[in-house]
């Protein structure tokens, strides 16, 4: 392995001068200084985590705190984490995921080892267990999903209660007056996942503004579950001329549903979801959706963050909480409803 000395011993200065020239702690010459990168990049020296966290008290790593829940569809969560292991490499950071169920002892673990910088936290609950020791935690934390107290931290999320209402405002504006909600599974809200009611709240008070039948559902995050509860659904509302998804798992599953019933979209039922467009891409979705921006989100958190753990944001500056308007992705899945539907 590389060391710090060798570096010196090519660079020809001693190990102190090479290792001031690399963390910029001591005014050191430019001459000198290309001399010990020009040492670095021909022996491919990387400084030790360790030693560089004892000296400038900063380890180069974000914790990303995950939970792969039974309940929720695993897919889905990967998109949040990939935009966030990818923005902290561009930023120069590696990212350390934690998906251990106990999320407080995990952190409590992190914050007091001093093995990462900051944290981002997924699977945000309503009343987050983790977020106690978070906002007593000397690093700072960014939050993918809004929680009921958003004191201490920075909150990035999709405006679900906008979602909620936009996907009734199109359907409304397209003639439709009977629809069918499906949700994530009961569990998730019993869970805290409060995007799963304010999305659903949002969405029944609009449609009852509008005179729209809305019928709510939560439906399993698991196949067949999931085939079998949008089979029950719609044998349950025949008169229903639309669907809005807010359940990735079904999203993914209603293609084949409807072509088992022989139903086409949007000619006999139409659709909105609500996911990421990687998964719509990844699963070859054909429906219109709103989307929940794992990509951007999992961005800007790791942005702000990093902008905190160097200083960029003053010490005691108010804290964000940005929510991402929604959007309707266009891909021909909505429509008039058939006269006398």
């Amino acid at each position: 392995m590389v060391t710090i000395g060798d570096v010196a011993r090519v660079a020809g200065v001693s190990r102190s001068t090479a290792s001031y020239a690399l963390s910029g702690k001591r005014a050191i010459t430019p001459a000198v200084r290309a001399k010990v990168l020009e040492a670095v990049q021909e022996l491919g020296y990387t400084p030790n985590a360790g030693a560089r966290a004892l000296a400038t008290s900063h380890t180069k790593v974000i914790g990303l705190l995950a939970r792969f829940l039974e309940d929720e569809f695993a897919p889905a969560m990967l998109q949040y984490i990939l935009g966030v292991t990818n923005e902290a490499r561009e930023l120069g950071y590696d990212t350390l995921l934690v998906s251990e169920e106990d999320g407080v002892h995990a952190l409590e673990r992190l914050a007091s080892s001093r093995m990462v910088d900051g944290f981002v936290l997924l699977n945000v609950a309503e009343n987050d267990d983790r977020l106690g020791v978070l906002r007593q935690a000397a690093q700072p934390g960014a939050l993918v999903g809004l929680p009921e107290r958003t004191s201490g931290v920075d909150v990035f999320d999709l405006d679900f209660v906008g979602t909620g209402r936009l996907m009734v405002d199109h359907m409304h504006e397209l003639g439709h007056r009977e629809l069918i909600l499906v949700s994530q599974p009961q569990h998730v809200v019993e869970r805290g996942g409060a995007y799963v009611w304010r999305l659903a709240n949002a969405a029944l008070e609009r449609a009852a503004q509008l005179g729209i039948d809305l019928h709510a559902y939560f439906g399993s995050s698991t196949q067949p579950s999931i085939g079998e509860d949008l089979n029950r659904f719609l044998d349950a509302h025949p008169d229903a001329t639309g669907l809005l998804l807010n359940n990735e798992a079904a999203a993914a599953a209603l293609p084949s549903v409807l072509a088992e019933r022989g139903l086409h979209v949007p000619a006999d039922v139409s659709v909105i979801g609500r996911y990421s467009d990687d998964f719509a891409r990844t699963f070859s979705l054909p429906f219109s959706s709103i989307d929940s921006a794992a990509d951007e989100l999992g961005r800007a958190a790791v942005q702000q963050l990093v902008a905190r753990i160097e200083g960029r944001i003053p010490e005691g500056a108010r804290n964000v909480v940005h929510l991402i308007s929604p959007e309707i992705l266009d891909r021909g899945s909505t429509a008039a409803p058939r006269v006398g539907s």
